[in-house]
């Protein structure tokens, strides 16, 4: 294994390896290799994460083309396929059934339950 040398290194830093070697048990060697590592793997992940102009200007256009396809009441449902919610399909009235849905179910409750203690 090849020995790793840092020169000029800021004391903090310095001390921050020696912490973590110590706390795990490793060598100053050791440390650093791991430390090395999982860096690495944290810039690659993040490096692979990001689309390059590219494939952002490619997702972009597919949004684009996809916001203008008409709703399909066919079997595909392509498009903007209005949810059941919105069209009162499964019983929604709106915010004033909600709410005495809801408070009816608070009166059911009894006294002192939700109290802490």
């Amino acid at each position: 294994m090849t020995d790793i040398v840092l020169h000029d290194i800021d004391p903090v830093l310095a001390e921050r390896i020696r912490r973590v070697a110590q706390l795990r048990g490793w060598s100053l060697q050791d440390a650093l290799m791991h430390l090395l590592e999982h860096g690495l793997f944290a810039c690659e992940a993040e490096i692979a994460a990001r689309f390059n102009d590219t494939d952002s200007q490619a997702l972009q256009a597919a949004i684009a083309a996809m916001e203008g396809i008409p709703s399909d009441p066919g079997y595909s449902l392509i498009g903007r396929a209005a949810r059941p919610v919105d069209e009162g399909e499964w019983g929604y009235q709106g915010d004033s059934q909600i709410d005495a849905d809801l408070q009816k179910l608070i009166d059911q409750v009894p006294a002192g339950r939700n109290q802490p203690g």
